[in-house]
């Protein structure tokens, strides 16, 4: 079993396209050192805010490849494998591993609303039939089923199923997981208007999407939460909550991908069915991103700082 450190801020990077709809490696490439230079611990593709949905299976493995050879070993690569069957899981789980992640994170079933035995046979099958470490994307509001601390129990059995990310948006089931299993399951949250508190209380990372456009600040915010440098943690975090607030909307991509391409890492071409915004709500989200760019914080020596 290969292992892997789930701590720290783990990037769900954007997958970003050219103007005639081809993944663009030179922008992917330009976010990618930036997320680095900003000292990310790990990066996830294929995530929904990588558009996992409109991209083609050799376009998400070809992504993995080309990032493994990017980075040279600096930080691990995890894809997201999201499908409707248990077969096709386990096959995305192989072809990931022969392109190189480092390890996976793993949604329910897609589509088909599975119960709880279903689900945790799925999640089991594909631990099963493979090397590679596994984080459970715990997101019952967005995917309609809740991974309960019971099954989280069966799933222990599995010992390369190793994290949680934290999107239930119940903040007090990062301590019910910590109180249940102790260590034996890292917890990265997965929402950002609720990352600082998650962290507080006992999570071990950061699963982010507006570091896609403020990967210092969000860095920043990890390591002075976790040396409990709280107050200076809570000041960036207060500045940025307007732009964390578009990570929680329906449109997440396409607002995510407006404010990356305005602080320059990013571009704001999305896949149809998708579109790029326009009107009024064009402006009431270059407003919001205008406004955190006016008043950016002065950022302490965070890199400096133990965790």
């Amino acid at each position: 079993m290969k292992q892997l450190n789930w701590q720290g801020v783990f990037p769900a990077l954007l997958t970003p396209f050219t103007s005639n709809d081809q993944v663009d490696d030179s922008m992917f490439d330009k976010n990618l050192a930036a997320q680095v230079a900003a000292g990310v611990n790990g990066i996830i593709l294929g995530g929904s805010l990588g558009e996992a949905s409109s991209l083609l299976n050799e376009e998400k493995y070809a992504l993995v490849t080309h990032a493994k050879s990017q980075l040279k070993g600096s930080v691990p690569v995890v894809m997201n494998i999201a499908e409707q069957t248990t077969r096709a899981a386990i096959e995305s789980a192989h072809a990931a591993e022969k392109a190189g992640a480092d390890g996976l994170m793993l949604l329910p079933p897609m589509r088909y609303k599975a119960d709880d035995r279903e689900t945790v046979a799925f999640f089991k099958a594909v631990a099963a039939n493979t090397s590679l470490s596994l984080m459970i994307y715990n997101n019952p509001i967005d995917y309609k089923i809740m991974v309960t601390l019971d099954m989280f129990e069966e799933l222990a059995a599995l010992p390369n199923i190793q994290a949680v990310k934290e999107s239930t948006r119940d903040t007090t089931n990062v301590t019910r997981m910590i109180n249940r299993f102790g260590n034996r399951f890292r917890i990265l949250g997965g929402v950002d208007t609720l990352a600082l508190e998650c962290l507080l209380i006992g999570a071990d990372g950061w699963v982010a999407g507006l570091v896609d456009a403020f990967p210092q600040e969000t860095v920043a915010i990890y390591r002075l939460a976790k040396a409990g440098r709280i107050q200076e943690a809570l000041a960036i975090y207060r500045w940025f909550m307007p732009v964390l607030e578009l990570d929680i909307q329906p449109k997440l991509v396409q607002y995510i991908k407006m404010a990356a391409e305005a602080t320059g890492i990013g571009s704001e071409y999305v896949r149809a069915p998708r579109l790029v915004l326009e009107g009024e709500e064009r402006q009431r989200v270059t407003k919001v991103i205008q406004d955190a760019l006016a008043n950016r914080p002065a950022l302490p020596a965070y890199l400096n700082i133990p965790v």
